[in-house]
């Protein structure tokens, strides 16, 4: 009996996969708890257009991202900090700082999206990833000066 999975089942499959199980696990198991449905041409058919509806959204923001990263790309940003003699910060700029800057420059990205391996603690000229969508990750051009 095929059906199609509505939620992720461990080793069957995923959402959306029409896998092909023993009617007993189906009818006893699957479908009674809203795991599964069965495989006819009519819910087949949904699941095709509705795979082909998401495939579509994923492309338009997918360029949507694209053309936002060769935005962001040409940025350089100026973020002010307090920082001793030697270079160094006194706190550190976070992603939260680095949101702001995006924000004041016209770009509203949440700042989850901000990669960050560590906070920035020096002075300078610093790149930092931005992840708009897969495959779309722009580095952003940070300088960090003192404040005066």
């Amino acid at each position: 009996m095929e059906v199609i999975l509505r939620e992720e089942v461990p080793h069957l499959g995923v959402t959306g996969d029409v896998v092909k199980v023993k009617p007993g696990y189906a009818r006893n198991y699957l479908l009674p708890r809203g795991l599964a449905i069965v495989a006819d041409r009519r819910n087949v058919k949904a699941l095709e257009h509705l795979k082909r509806v998401a495939g579509e959204k994923r492309e338009r923001e997918k360029r949507a991202a694209e053309s936002v990263a060769q935005k962001i790309t040409a940025l350089r940003l100026v973020i002010k900090a307090r920082a001793g003699e030697e270079g160094k910060l006194f706190g550190s700029v976070t992603n939260q700082d680095i949101e702001k800057a995006l924000a004041a420059a016209g770009h509203a990205i949440e700042r989850k999206r901000v990669r960050l391996t560590e906070p920035i603690k020096t002075l300078g000229e610093h790149s930092v990833a931005i992840h708009l969508a897969p495959g779309v990750d722009p580095h952003a051009t940070i300088i960090v000066e003192p404040e005066e």
